[in-house]
């Protein structure tokens, strides 16, 4: 099989050659494929980036609004058995 690649993919193939990502262009193209390929297996939900939590609460519309978000300490109430 002969195929033609983009100049910018390509790039990526040499890039992944130089940092031994695999030992051939085959070996490039067969892990990329199998990547592929397992991420179709995934929900959309799994293969969306995940964000940290300090990520989320920076990017809420309540970031910067100086709430005191500290937990109550109470250890509750005691319950007669």
């Amino acid at each position: 099989m002969t195929i033609e690649l983009k100049p910018e993919d390509e790039a990526l193939i040499r890039e992944r050659l130089q940092t031994g990502d695999g030992a051939s262009i085959e070996e490039v193209v067969h892990r990329a494929l199998v990547a592929w390929a397992g991420s179709e297996h995934q929900s959309p939900r799994l293969r969306q980036r995940t964000k940290t939590l300090s990520e989320f609460l920076m990017d809420s519309p309540l970031a910067g609004s100086e709430l005191n978000l500290q937990r109550d300490r109470d250890p509750g109430r005691t319950v007669e058995l």
